[in-house]
């Protein structure tokens, strides 16, 4: 047996935070990109292929590094043949969390003690096929699961929710709500902002002249998110994003561009860092968190998004320098005490101090909010054991663990629940580390409440949920 029930506690205090603390809390996931159709309509799987690798860019990154050609990954090959392929690149991902992952999904979900390669794989294929027929194995079943309470999708601000409506209307065991995630607005670069704008107009029933009339468009969505359980915005930076911007700076760039002209990197800087700070301040106004995932860079393989499209794996990170403008950014609400609460994510290790640092800087509220910037939950490409451990010892570091709202998948596949147990495996055994060397005293009381608030109180809290 591979996952074992001391996988990855190490220590005594470790396995005693684990199993007296962390491991029976619901889950709380205020960052994916589950699609809430599959949720509404309860969607059911064919077979494994489609219910674990479909959309998993993880596994798709891998199976090419392994070797395999594009047919068995994203292309037409038979569902078998994928699953087949899989296997072996798992059996070949020593030190990759997909390792971990892959059979913590296989226990918790299909009761699979056996470890994937290719000698197993006919067998769990037989077997895992065989449970998915059962409507306990549907969307909603696998949510459930996982004791699975609170999902925020990510949302584009044109959207009509009509699939939250229907799982607000229908499924009482479950909250899932829209993350409002305005891209397309700040993207004002990109050939479809034209496009995107008049889309953003007619739902909004706004015409869009200027800057005003875009904030009072988004001001209005943001509203209707709102009544729709919106708790947290969305916003991935992956360009400059803050330079400084009057409201007439703002209304010539946006003009401009809707008379079809080009922008420069400058004005594209400016116009975002006007939007974003219009948006924080309704952000705070409203209660909503914001959250900033900051350090992509996209789409590196022209070839292949040509081929398959973006969203598929050849993203990677990127090594921007950004501190003075998220610094400014920032301060530029905080000025006017109009900072909302704020989550930080880096995709580039390096940025890690930088961000936990930063967010010590904006603390301060009168509203007893713990934590109110926060460093965020080691994201993406740092989602892994080294990258948790190196998150949380930052944290602790330069801030306070003990404020932390934990984990997310940012997945979109049903079978990534296993993850928040794995962040919590991992927590509880760096916190249990530092027990056992004798820097903190073993008060167990205080510090099995700290676990369960890191792992489900704090972002109850946090994002004003009634649960």
């Amino acid at each position: 047996m591979f996952i074992t029930d001391d996988f990855m506690l190490y220590n005594d205090a470790a396995r005693e935070l684990y199993h007296e603390h962390a491991e029976k809390l619901p889950i709380i996931d205020y960052h994916n990109h589950l699609s809430p159709r599959e949720i509404a309509e309860d969607k059911t799987y064919l077979n494994m292929t489609e219910v674990w690798l479909g959309g998993d860019h993880y596994k798709w990154r891998a199976m090419r590094a392994r070797g395999y050609s594009e047919k068995l990954i994203t292309g037409d090959a038979d569902p078998y043949e994928k699953f087949l392929a899989y296997a072996d690149t798992v059996q070949a991902s020593i030190g990759n969390p997909i390792y971990h992952w892959t059979h913590l999904e296989l226990k918790r979900y299909f009761d699979i003690d056996e470890t994937l390669d290719k000698a197993s794989a006919p067998s769990i294929w037989e077997k895992c096929n065989e449970k998915l027929k059962r409507s306990e194995f549907s969307a909603l079943g696998l949510l459930r699961a996982q004791n699975v309470k609170v999902l925020c999708t990510t949302d584009d601000p044109v959207d009509d929710l009509k699939w939250h409506k229907k799982i607000r209307e229908e499924i009482k065991d479950i909250s899932v709500f829209p993350s409002f995630r305005p891209g397309n607005v700040l993207d004002i670069e990109k050939a479809s902002f034209k496009d995107y704008i008049a889309k953003l107009g007619e739902v909004s029933g706004i015409d869009i002249g200027d800057s005003e009339d875009l904030i009072s468009a988004l001001k209005e969505r943001l509203l209707f998110f709102i009544e729709n359980g919106c708790r947290v915005s969305d916003h991935s930076l992956e360009n400059d994003f803050f330079r400084p911007c009057r409201k007439a700076d703002a209304d010539r760039i946006l003009a401009a561009k809707l008379k079809g002209e080009q922008v420069t990197l400058d004005e594209a800087s400016m116009f975002r860092g006007y939007i974003l700070t219009e948006l924080g301040k309704m952000y705070a106004k409203y209660g909503l968190a914001m959250q900033l995932h900051i350090g992509a860079i996209r789409n590196n393989s022209s070839r292949m998004f040509e081929r398959v499209g973006a969203d598929t794996g050849y993203d990677s990170v990127n090594d921007i320098n950004y501190a003075p403008q998220l610094g400014a950014l920032l301060n530029e609400m905080d000025k006017e005490e109009k900072l909302p609460k704020t989550i930080l994510y880096y995709l580039n290790p390096k940025d890690a101090v930088m961000l936990a640092t930063m967010a010590g800087c904006f603390q301060g509220n009168e509203e007893g909010i713990k934590s109110k910037v926060q460093l965020g939950s080691a994201w993406w490409f740092n989602d892994h054991l080294h990258g948790m451990e190196e998150q949380l010892q930052v944290l602790s570091d330069t801030g306070l663990l003990s404020g932390f709202i934990g984990m997310l998948t940012d997945s979109r596949s049903f079978l990534s629940f296993p993850r928040h147990e794995y962040f919590r495996r991992i927590l509880c055994n760096k916190v249990g580390e530092i027990v056992e060397k004798g820097q903190y005293p073993r008060d167990m009381a205080y510090l099995g409440k700290m676990i369960e608030d890191i792992c489900y109180y704090n972002a109850e809290e946090y994002f004003g949920l009634s649960i």
